[in-house]
Parts: C-alpha cells; structure tokens; sequence
C-alpha cells in the first residue's frame, strides 16, 4: 500500500487542474468587449478562431448586465442592435456565474477566470469559451500601434 501513495498524489498534482480564484472585485472586469479566441469542448478538442466579425458587449452594474453581440468597424464603432440578454450574477460557494433567462430559455455559465485581458466562460455542458479583450484597429482615427 506504500507505493500507491506516491502514486496518487502525483495523480492529484498532475491530473486536477487548478481553477484560479475569481473574486467580486474581479467582477468589475467583465464590462466591456471581448473576443473569441478558442472554445474546448469536453473531449478535449480546440476550435480556434482568428478574425472576429462579431464581438461581445458586457456591461454590469451590481448584480445586473447585459451582453450583446456588436460589430466593428473600421473607424473604431460598432454596428449593433437592440438585441441583448440579460444576466445576472450569482455567487455560489465562491464561485461565480452568468445566469440568463428569457421567455423562450434559460442557461448558466461559470466565471471560469477573469482578469483585465483574459475572460473563460464554463457552460452547463462543460464547453469552455476563452475570450481576449478585444483591441480595435483604429482608435479616434488612428492606426493602433503595436
């Protein structure tokens, strides 16, 4: 029984992977827009996007926002519509959620991490959506540098 200690603690360090901590104040991250990087499926299999037509718009206030699908354009705005859905926060044990509900569905999405640039999002079919802070090209007018 002695060698199988080893074992399963090298298990436990190699196999789980950490889930970094999201805290309230990190929360304050989410408003703003953001874009699709890559989504892991459950399987383990990556799709990986490059250039994004359409971007995602957070906005929150408290417990309460709103998330919107908007487009940019060349000169730094947004083609959009009135089109959004509604969310609220929920915090569950230290663990933060996106939950929607609309009169034809409702879904949750986890806060898997949060930072000022990097944004994962966990859905109840364990699909992951890795998102960057999305940078326009032109900002007031001019070439954004690099």
């Amino acid at each position: 029984m002695g060698r199988f200690v080893p074992v399963v603690l090298i298990l436990i360090f190699t196999g789980c992977k950490e889930r970094e901590n999201v805290s309230k104040r990190d929360l304050d991250h989410l408003n703003g827009y953001w874009e699709i990087e890559k989504v892991v499926l459950p399987d383990g299999a990556v799709k990986v996007y490059g250039a994004n037509t359409t971007i995602d718009f957070f906005e929150v206030k408290g417990s309460q926002g709103y998330r919107k699908k908007v487009q940019p354009k060349i000169d730094g705005s947004f083609a959009t519509s009135d089109d959004a859905e509604s969310f609220t926060l929920i915090e569950d044990n230290g663990v933060f959620s996106i939950h929607y509900e609309n009169a034809f569905s409702e879904w949750t999405e986890r806060i898997e991490k949060i930072t000022h640039n990097k944004l994962a999002l966990v859905n109840e079919e364990n699909i992951s959506y890795h998102y960057k802070r999305f940078q326009p090209l032109l900002q007031h007018g001019k070439t954004k540098k690099k």
